[in-house]
């Protein structure tokens, strides 16, 4: 997850960042140490599941009971000499073990000045127009990777092979757009280009081609140490994977930073991605109708779905990252649960994906104390409801695979394509929309009016049945372009087919005139909206058609052009009409009945994701009616009525789905496996974070005639006949206990 030092130059709009790596011992207020196998606590009971690896986190630390979520998978940070030592303590737990490591940065001063192969790398370091080295804190460096990069990551990754890691994730390679002016950088554009490097603010060309240098660039270190990986995997017989935590395209579009992206999913093995949205990436601000500020839960909904567009139809991983808190220490409890709560369901609202990141940095979360802005004697430590909700949540991420996936809201089928060339053109001369508003003004009047718009990868296009979920797509090549030709012929097929593209563009992007595959090697398109009119077969009166604003068939679909800039209709509500209005018109074309919702509402086996949207049509609200108990609520109290105002977001069991005659788990804040259920008894394996409040909810069809924990009696539960529900409380503990109930 990024850490910026707190010096470091940062976006518009964006919450200051911190380097965690280097200071999170300052950040919490227990510090734990490494602990022997003798000071451990026993390793928690199996879990049949494990091996699905559902939830994860990372952490810098060796095990601690303030860092206890039990999850599937520990991911172990950093590949010092420690790292074994801090492996072992969460292995000797019971926990599945993954590595990460910075990519881009890091603790590189053996490779940067000779120790590694004699050679000084200092060269290497990103550099901006005025000379200044970018730096993560100190000499702790952006690279700009050359080619014995790769080759240095591989020696601390070994050290995380040798150590037993079953997964190794590479995190965040990124170039800033600001960089691009190293010498390290000049040489690699002369080899790669074979011609004078040219300063990346000179021109659009100058600035493209260096972008898609520094896509290279971190494309070539990670495959060298993909490929050292599977050389081991292949030497020893193990299945060790490679994975990229990763902000998404548009985040990284928005913040001016360049990343490989979409293309790392072609890397021989890439096995996926951690999509790294939280409240920091999420909160910076867009525009919508003419108003610029945060929007957390949209954006995070557009970021989330971008990540898993990442991998459609590639048979790639990818695992969701949520954040109880953020980067930003100068926020309080109360704006950390709001937003977190709005990103969680944000990730919950894309079916495709059941895999999580449940925090990183857990002992910053239940041990530190915000906000910084107060004095030290008046920081608060996490609240008790608070530290009770994010655990009921944890744990019920678990079971998120769900077959029964239905929408109840707006008009579905919805796509905007998205390109990794979204990053090529945030610099000087000519950068693009600062605020991104040639993808938001698209996608937030849909969005808003309760349709969950995704996100669609430009590149995947190619890639069979890619597009099989779409009946209507938004394409515009105004703040990107299409890397390759060979985009277009699926995606007239896909027209073809009966699909509904909506094309908003004015040509007037200055990119086209950049050197590139639409205008070289004896093509002369102007732009690459030609060439793709050109495979839709729209020439000739049929263009002239296209260019005057009609609808053209093409095959069982069409195309609508409108000649319009994008960004600017983000502008103002007449902007969002013009957008409404194209995208109804195409969708009736398609056969999609059209439903304009104030909330976004997804069923998921017995759970219920729910938003309630601002800025949205007029209307009375949805209320849900039934018997609901809502996972945000630290008292797990059954509900009959839930209504989706604006703004409100929801987590919600369906006790209707819950049946049978024998007892089970259906919340619990802390970890409950169930280990005997017979003779009426119930015994469970409970286990949570250290000084939390525990809380299971049972499906009890019999009160209990007593409930004991570690042979001693419980008295704090109730037991509600009407619904036939049993709450028990508890200190939670860091170690396995038995609870046990008799009926």
């Amino acid at each position: 997850m990024r850490r910026h030092a707190g010096e470091e130059q940062r976006p518009h709009g964006t919450a200051a960042r911190y380097n965690f790596a280097t200071v999170l011992p300052a950040w919490i207020a227990v510090v734990s140490t490494l602990a022997t196998a003798a000071e451990l606590p026993p390793p928690f009971p199996p879990d049949p599941q494990q091996h699905l690896e559902r939830t994860c986190f990372q952490t810098g630390q060796g095990w601690s009971g303030r860092g206890n979520l039990r999850s599937d998978v520990a991911i172990v940070y950093g590949i010092d000499t420690r790292l074994p030592q801090r492996i072992q303590t969460w292995r000797d737990r019971g926990y599945r073990i993954h590595v990460m490591t910075g990519v881009s940065w890091g603790d590189y001063q053996d490779y940067l000045y000779g120790r590694f192969d004699g050679v000084h790398h200092e060269d290497e370091a990103q550099t901006d127009r005025h000379g200044n080295k970018i730096s993560h804190g100190g000499d702790v460096y952006y690279m700009c990777p050359g080619p014995s990069f790769g080759r240095f990551l591989c020696v601390g990754v070994q050290r995380a092979l040798d150590a037993g890691a079953e997964a190794i994730h590479l995190e965040e390679p990124e170039f800033w757009v600001r960089g691009g002016y190293s010498e390290g950088f000049r040489r690699e554009w002369r080899q790669y280009y074979g011609e004078d490097w040219q300063p990346p603010h000179s021109s659009v060309d100058a600035q493209w081609r260096s972008s898609k240098l520094k896509y290279f660039l971190y494309r070539r270190a990670l495959q060298l140490v993909f490929d050292h990986v599977q050389e081991s995997n292949r030497r020893t017989g193990r299945r060790v994977r490679c994975y990229v935590p990763t902000h998404s395209l548009l985040n990284y579009a928005h913040w001016r930073i360049g990343s490989p992206e979409s293309s790392l999913a072609r890397l021989e093995g890439c096995d996926g991605y951690i999509a790294q949205v939280w409240t920091g990436t999420s909160r910076t601000p867009n525009r919508f109708r003419g108003e610029l500020r945060e929007r957390t839960f949209e954006t995070a909904f557009l970021e989330y779905g971008a990540m898993q567009n990442l991998v459609r139809a590639t048979g790639r991983t990818v695992w969701y990252l949520n954040d109880p808190i953020e980067d930003n220490p100068d926020h309080d409890w109360g704006d950390y649960r709001v937003n977190w709560e709005s990103t969680l369901v944000a990730s919950l609202l894309q079916p495709e994906v059941w895999r999580y990141e449940v925090a990183p940095w857990p002992e910053r979360v239940f041990g530190g104390r915000y906000p910084h802005t107060a004095r030290p004697e008046d920081r608060q430590p996490i609240p008790p409801a608070y530290a009770t909700e994010l655990q009921v949540v944890m744990n019920a991420l678990n079971d998120l695979n769900q077959r029964r996936v239905e929408w109840d809201c707006g008009t579905t089928g919805l796509g905007l394509f998205v390109s990794d060339s979204l990053m090529f053109q945030r610099g000087d001369p000519h950068p693009s929309d600062p605020h991104l508003s040639h993808v938001y003004g698209l996608a937030l009047p849909l969005l808003k009016r309760g349709m969950p718009v995704a996100p669609v990868q430009l590149e995947n296009v190619t890639i069979p049945r890619a597009l099989d979920d779409f009946r209507v797509l938004l394409l515009t090549y105004h703040g990107m372009k299409p890397l390759a030709p060979d985009v277009h012929p699926p995606l007239a097929n896909w027209v073809r087919r009966g699909g509904e593209l909506v094309v908003f563009d004015d040509d007037s992007d200055p990119y086209h005139a950049v050197r590139e595959w639409w205008n070289s090697d004896g093509r002369s398109y102007p732009t690459p909206r030609a060439h793709l009119f050109e495979e839709l077969g729209l020439t000739g009166s049929l263009a002239e058609t296209a260019r005057s604003g009609a609808r053209v068939a093409v095959g069982r679909g069409g195309v609508s052009w409108l000649r319009v800039n994008p960004a600017q209709l983000a502008d103002s509500t007449g902007g969002e009409a013009r957008v409404v209005d194209a995208v109804q018109r195409a969708a009736a074309r398609a056969g999609l009945r059209w439903r304009e919702t104030s909330h976004l509402l997804l069923r998921r086996g017995p759970y219920v994701i729910a938003a309630g949207l601002d800025e949205s049509v007029p209307g009375p609200r949805m209320v849900l009616r039934g018997r609901w108990v809502n996972l945000f609520d630290p008292r797990l109290r059954v509900e009959n009525e839930v209504s989706l105002d604006p703004g409100t977001r929801w987590f919600l069991l369906d006790l209707e789905t819950v049946r049978g005659r024998q007892p089970r788990v259906l919340a619990s804040a802390g970890k409950a496996l169930p280990q005997e259920n017979a003779r009426g008894r119930l015994k469970l394996a409970v286990e949570g974070v250290a000084q939390t409040p525990g809380l299971l909810l049972l499906h009890s069809p019999k009160p209990p005639r007593v409930i004991t924990l570690e042979g001693q009696p419980i008295t704090d539960f109730e037991y509600g006949t009407a619904h036939r529900l049993l709450w028990i409380r508890f200190p939670n503990e860091a170690r396995p206990r038995e609870l046990t109930v008799r009926f």
